[in-house]
């Protein structure tokens, strides 16, 4: 058994926080998920670049993918190595203070309707609430 105090000697962060986003998604991508590197396109650099432009380039980087693997493929189950991690889009948690990067093919929860559905919550003529169900 390992003692705390040799895990605390041991413990190194992968990135500095100044290091820019995209670095920080590859130091990920290779030293965590075994990836040979990532896939980024323009549009992905643009959107990561006015991160860092407005002043969030210091925050940590969550990476969303499915979970049955280190890879992007769910199929491909486990811990593969040599892989790429394609970036699809990358987002701002500043209330949170993380950046996410959404890889592969994955659903993330959905927002809000555009019409709540409390708009169709009323009180008839005979005051019963209706509009709840």
């Amino acid at each position: 058994m390992v003692s705390k105090k040799n895990n605390k000697e041991n413990f190194k962060y992968l990135y500095k926080d100044e290091t820019p986003i995209l670095k920080k998604v590859e130091t990920i991508a290779k030293e965590i998920y075994g990836s040979k590197g990532i896939e980024v396109d323009d549009r992905i650099k643009e959107q990561i670049k006015k991160i860092e432009e407005s002043g969030f380039g210091k925050f940590p980087v969550c990476i969303a993918k499915t979970q049955y693997s280190f890879s992007t493929d769910p199929k491909l189950k486990g811990a593969p190595v040599g892989h790429s991690l394609p970036i699809r889009e990358g987002r701002l948690s500043s209330g949170a203070e993380f950046i996410v990067v959404i890889c592969g093919a994955i659903m993330t929860m959905p927002g809000l309707p555009k019409v709540p559905a409390a708009d169709s919550i009323k009180l008839n003529k005979k005051g019963e609430v209706e509009g709840l169900f």
